[in-house]
């Protein structure tokens, strides 16, 4: 048996044929700070078990990674399972469902004959200790699409077998840990021994299973309760149940039985009424005269805007708009960021001063001239846009700091009513495979940055860490502190974006860094029926993004 040689970070190694990239992994673990997940092999990501190749270029992933953290909360997932279903018995268990992340864990459903309690959870989480300390090896194999339909209604897992009904494939990755078999949406661990950080609590109506962070992977941070956030994302998987479409095969149904337009009709109808609703309340606060919009990336929040506006018309109000961007410093004042970018997320982005003066004189029954950001010149201007409040006056202000009172400091609390909105995702892929929230939204966004600003989708994918960082310092922190919270997500609409995302996704170079996101895209994507946009409404947050609004967005 002969070496093979193998580039790993730039310098040449042998080792033997047959040698798997986890004992390659295991020679360069002392030069990372966490836990080595994955691989990068020729640029294509790879998991460990796999054999290297000879004149293969290797890179490590480790937990602190984003592809890297996401394996590990997946293992984590299948870990759970095998010790729940080990400690109920397959035979008391009807499902259990990972329905959303929650602060720094995700929320599961369990529904079953044996009541979960806070004692039947402690047992699972020490017999997910136990395999942990076993260190067993997740197992992979392929199988037929049709085998895994039968494979999946043998073990009641009838949310996959649905799903993989529309697959196009003819064969499925079915992962195994210690006997217990399931399919999953990405990639593995090389064994449970790696999954040491997690926890198990009871919370509401189910249980949540805390996760390690990307920052810090080794360490599980306190439970922070987010109310509001886990009302909203309840209220949406319940419009869900009510409409019978929790998971991609429910849609899918919908759409091959030709029934899609009747539920985006009643998708669009609650969030009207939702809309409405949130009118009514601040038509009741008859103090509130700064409605404060905030949400992170492509939430949709210039369409809320304007149908919010229209239902304050509708309850009595005059609402006049404000972008927070147009009181952008001029761009030679912009803050850098730690790569010496302009940071136009950060705070100090903003002339506070000027908007707070602004603001307040208005608050005061002066008249004010709004100013407009020349995005071109990078200069604010004036145009003679001048307001005044009369008694039913108020102002639609958006922007990502208006939840934040450091932004409008000099007006009274009361005077401000608080909106957070988000694009919350409520469609599983199925019951153990969540739809993460950023992955609308990042399609969204890229569908839209391709259709106004000429933006490729490798351009979009590139710069999203960076939108997340903002989002993560200027936005997630103040989102409990609205007086409500609004969920744009619509339950049809990546059925819709499918058609958008996929020719642009294709676009992208094969070679690039950005490809590896691309890939796990179109992928995702895959498991949808493409359906076209006729039926969806002109006033409709989606149009936002694919194009053909009533709205000037």
């Amino acid at each position: 048996m002969g070496n093979i040689r193998v580039e790993v970070n730039g310098r040449i190694y042998e080792y033997p044929e047959n040698t798997r990239i986890l004992d390659i992994a295991r020679d360069f673990r002392k030069d990372y700070e966490h836990d080595i997940i994955l691989a990068f092999v020729n640029n294509k990501l790879r998991e460990l078990f796999k054999y290297a190749h000879d004149n293969s270029k290797l890179s490590f992933v480790t937990t602190a990674d984003d592809a890297g953290h996401k394996t590990y909360v997946r293992g984590l997932i299948l870990l759970m399972l095998k010790a729940f279903y080990a400690e109920f018995g397959s035979e008391n268990i009807d499902k259990v469902c990972v329905e959303f992340s929650l602060s720094n864990g995700l929320y599961c459903d369990y529904f079953g004959k044996v009541p979960l309690t806070d004692e039947k959870l402690a047992k699972v989480k020490q017999r997910m200790k136990e395999l942990v300390e076993r260190d067993i090896p997740f197992e992979k194999r392929s199988i037929g699409t049709d085998d895994a339909i039968e494979l999946f209604n043998k073990y009641r897992m009838y949310d996959k077998a649905r799903l993989f009904k529309y697959r196009r494939v003819s064969k499925t990755n079915i992962y195994s840990l210690d006997g217990f078999e399931d399919y999953y949406y990405g990639y593995m661990p090389p064994s449970s021994g790696m999954l040491k950080y997690f926890d198990l609590m009871k919370y509401e109506e189910g249980f949540l299973l805390l996760v390690p962070g990307r920052k810090n992977p080794t360490v599980i941070e306190p439970f922070v309760p987010r109310r509001k956030l886990y009302e909203t994302l309840s209220e949406s998987n319940k419009w869900a149940r009510m409409l019978n479409v929790t998971n991609v095969a429910d849609l899918n149904d919908i759409i091959a039985e030709g029934k899609l337009n009747e539920l985006i009709l009643v998708q669009e109808a609650l969030q009207e009424k939702k809309i409405s609703e949130i009118a009514e309340m601040i038509k009741k606060k008859e103090d509130r005269k700064f409605i404060m919009i905030a949400g992170p990336s492509s939430s949709g929040k210039t369409t809320f805007s304007y149908r919010l506006s229209i239902q304050l018309k509708a309850h009595g109000l005059t609402p006049h708009p404000i972008a927070v961007d147009n009181y952008f410093v001029d761009r030679e004042r912009t803050p850098l960021d730690e790569d010496g970018n302009p940071n136009f997320e950060a705070l100090e982005a903003i002339d506070l001063e000027q908007f707070n003066k602004d603001m307040t004189d208005l608050l005061n029954g002066k008249t004010v001239d709004i100013p407009y950001f020349n995005f071109i010149s990078g200069k604010r201007e004036y145009k003679g846009n001048y307001l005044k409040l009369g008694p039913d006056d108020i102002l639609v202000i958006e922007g990502i700091h208006g939840l934040n009172d450091a932004l409008s400091y000099s007006l009274p609390r009361e005077s401000k009513f608080k909106i957070y909105i988000s694009a919350l995702t409520q469609l599983n892929i199925d019951e153990h495979n969540r739809i993460p929230t950023t992955d609308g939204r990042l399609l969204r966004r890229m569908v839209r940055d391709a259709r106004t600003r000429g933006a490729t989708a490798q351009k979009t994918i590139s710069m999203w860490p960076s939108v997340r960082r903002g989002e993560d310092e200027y936005i997630f922190p103040f989102q409990e502190d609205a007086d409500v919270m609004f969920n744009s997500a619509l339950i049809y609409e990546l059925a819709v974006l499918k058609q958008y995302a996929e020719p642009i996704l294709f676009g992208i170079d094969r070679n690039s860094k950005e490809y590896v996101e691309a890939k796990r895209l179109l992928k995702f994507l895959d498991y949808f029926i493409g359906t076209p946009a006729d039926a969806v409404p002109k006033n409709s947050i989606l149009k936002e993004f694919i194009g053909g609004s009533c709205f000037k967005v």
